[in-house]
C-alpha cells in the first residue's frame, strides 16, 4: 500500500515537542483499545528513523475506520492517516509547502527547479543533525560540507532572503483584501495591495507581461481579517524555519548569514 496512491483517506496531524514525546505518544496509541485496524507494520512509514530522499522526517500510521454505531457504519473501512512530527519536522515541512505557494516549483511533488529539492533536502539534515541529534537523508556528509552545499544553492535562490521576507509582509499586511507578492530572480520581495479584487488582477497580468522572470503570486480573501489569517498562520510560519536553520549553519561551521530587508510598495 502506497501513501500516496490512496484515495478516501482522512487526515490527523499531530505535533509535538521533541522526538521522545512523539513515540511515546505512538507506542500508547498502538496499544489503545480500539475496534479501528491498523494496516502498516510500526516502521513502514517511520520517516524519522528513515527519512525520504526529500527530506520529510516524520511518522505516519493508516487504520481502517471500524464502528458498530448507526452513524458510524457508513463510514466503516475508511482510512484515516494519522501524521505525527516534531515542532521542527513541521517548521521544515511547511517551509516546502510555502515554496510551492510562492515560486513556479513543487518540491513537495519533485515538480520545478531541482534546485529547491536539492536545498531543502540539504537544510533538512542541517535542521536534524543540530536541533534534534538525528539524521535526515545526508548522513555521513561532513557537516561543513552540508552547509557550503546549502548556501551555493541559497545564493542562486535566494531562499532564507525570501522567507525572511514573508515574516516582514505578515505585519505589513493593510486592510486591503488583495495582495500581490513579487519576487525577483535575485529573491528580493515587494508587495502591492489592493482594496478592489478587478484593481490587483488587471495589475496581475501586467505584472507578468511586464516582468517574465519573475514570480508574482496573487493572494485574495473575502475579508481583510482572512487576509491577515494567511499570513499570520501560514507565511509566518516559515519564522521557525529560518531561525533553526541560520542556528544550524552556524552551529555546523560558523557562518553567519545576513539577510536583506523586504521592499513594500502600496
Amino acid at each position: 500500500m502506497q501513501l500516496s496512491r490512496m484515495d478516501d483517506v482522512a487526515g490527523c496531524r499531530l505535533i509535538f515537542e521533541d522526538i521522545e514525546s512523539l513515540y511515546k505518544f505512538r507506542d500508547e496509541f498502538h496499544e489503545s483499545r480500539f475496534h479501528h485496524k491498523r494496516k502498516n507494520g510500526i516502521d513502514k512509514y517511520d520517516y524519522i528513523k528513515t527519512p525520504k530522499a526529500s527530506g520529510y522526517r516524520g511518522a505516519h500510521d493508516v487504520y481502517s475506520y471500524d464502528v458498530n454505531s448507526e452513524i458510524g457504519r457508513p463510514l466503516k473501512g475508511l482510512l484515516i492517516e494519522i501524521q505525527y512530527r516534531t515542532e521542527i519536522q513541521h517548521a521544515w515541512a511547511t517551509a516546502v509547502e510555502v515554496i510551492g505557494f510562492i515560486t513556479s516549483s513543487q518540491p513537495k511533488f519533485k515538480k520545478g527547479d531541482t534546485r529547491y529539492q536539492q536545498a531543502m533536502a540539504l537544510s533538512s539534515e542541517i535542521i536534524a543533525r543540530v536541533h534534534e541529534k538525528h539524521n535526515g537523508p545526508y548522513p555521513n556528509t561532513d557537516g561543513k560540507v552540508l552547509v557550503s552545499r546549502f548556501l551555493k544553492l541559497d545564493d542562486e535562490l535566494n531562499l532564507i532572503n525570501t522567507l525572511s521576507g514573508l515574516n516582514e509582509v505578515d505585519a505589513e499586511v493593510s486592510s486591503r483584501k488583495n495582495v500581490i507578492l513579487i519576487i525577483s530572480p535575485e529573491g528580493e520581495l515587494e508587495t502591492k495591495t489592493y482594496r478592489s479584487a478587478t484593481d490587483a488582477i488587471r495589475d496581475l497580468f501586467e505584472l507578468e507581461n511586464n516582468y517574465p522572470g519573475h514570480d508574482i503570486v496573487l493572494v485574495k480573501a473575502d475579508t481583510p481579517e482572512d487576509v491577515r489569517f494567511a499570513f499570520k498562520n501560514y507565511f509566518s510560519d516559515t519564522r521557525d524555519f529560518v531561525q533553526l536553520l541560520e542556528d544550524a549553519c552556524t552551529s555546523l561551521s560558523g557562518v553567519k548569514r545576513l539577510r536583506r530587508r523586504t521592499r513594500r510598495s502600496t
